[in-house]
């Protein structure tokens, strides 16, 4: 049986990220097998962030240094959230995070971050296939000036080592 490692896959159809792929300036999507079946999307988010790297909490740290020299918004860490608080107490708006709630089904939680210079969104997907459930985060970027395109400059090919990275929590081992 092969390694259960997050691997590279297409936006899931049908899910609600997918209606925000056009003119995207950058997308990805990560798949892996859930390791906790019975987690609804959100659930698994939460599980996600809580189990984020040190690695990247730390890169997360250096980033909101150097973009505050450049007067772009201060996000936090990711695993930066209310741990008691219970799943079924976040509603839209919410901060989960370096995240903003904005939708969440049983199956699919979207979340993101907006300012002047960029739009992201994030979807946690979460897909029931037999006994086995596939989960698929999907991240959307729409850059709005000169300023969005040069932070994506080493944030794009930082995303393609940190969603994996961050997923391996959640995988079946």
């Amino acid at each position: 049986m092969a390694p259960n490692r997050p691997r590279a896959t297409q936006t899931p159809l049908g899910s609600l990220i997918a209606g925000r792929l056009a003119g995207a300036y950058f997308h990805d999507a990560w798949s892996v097998r859930a390791g906790d079946q019975q987690l609804s999307a959100l659930g698994q988010f939460l599980k996600m962030m809580s189990g984020t790297p040190r690695w990247i909490e730390h890169c997360m740290a250096l980033r909101n240094r150097v973009v505050a020299k450049l007067g772009l918004k201060y996000l936090g860490g990711f695993s930066n959230f209310d741990r008691t608080k219970a799943e079924a107490d976040y509603r839209p708006g919410d901060r989960v995070g370096l995240f903003t709630l904005f939708e969440r089904t049983p199956d699919e939680v979207l979340l993101g971050d907006r300012d002047k210079h960029l739009d992201v969104v994030l979807s946690l997907y979460r897909q029931q296939s037999g006994p086995d459930v596939t989960l698929t985060v999907t991240t959307v970027v729409h850059v709005h000036n000169w300023l969005g395109r040069i932070y994506m400059l080493p944030v794009a090919p930082m995303h393609k080592v940190i969603a994996p990275a961050t997923m391996r929590h959640l995988a079946l081992p």
